[in-house]
């Protein structure tokens, strides 16, 4: 198989959310994980969490914004519940211990979108 199938630097599975509100979801997203990357008005936004890429776009007037789930790795699991918070997310479970080594935290921003943040044997 060809490695020219995708861009470099890519993996081969890409999330995207579609919202109605593509800066206020992209400002949350840099905030609490500390994205990187630029707002885009004519094409997806790309932002990178470490090693990830996640596109968010309004879907160009073909795809409905509709919510999304995702568990997310982060240096300090505590630091980005609090930064989660003070952005306006609300609480589904605090940080916690989880039987498989996990310390894990879950919130829903204001656009409908569910966040596991965990941090290994934290």
């Amino acid at each position: 198989m060809s490695e020219h199938y995708k861009p470099d630097g890519w993996p081969a599975v890409v999330p995207r959310i579609i919202t109605d509100d593509v800066p206020g979801l992209v400002a949350f997203v840099k905030t609490v994980f500390g994205a990187q990357g630029e707002l885009e008005t004519q094409m997806p936004t790309e932002l990178r969490i470490a090693d990830s890429i996640v596109l968010v776009s309004d879907g160009g007037g073909v795809r409905s914004a509709q919510p999304s789930f995702f568990y997310v790795y982060v240096p300090d699991v505590d630091a980005t519940f609090e930064r989660a918070l003070a952005a306006g997310a609300t609480v589904l479970e605090p940080p916690a211990a989880m039987p498989w080594g996990d310390r894990r935290a879950t919130f829903e921003d204001r656009w409908g979108n569910l966040w596991q943040a965990a941090t290994v044997g934290g």
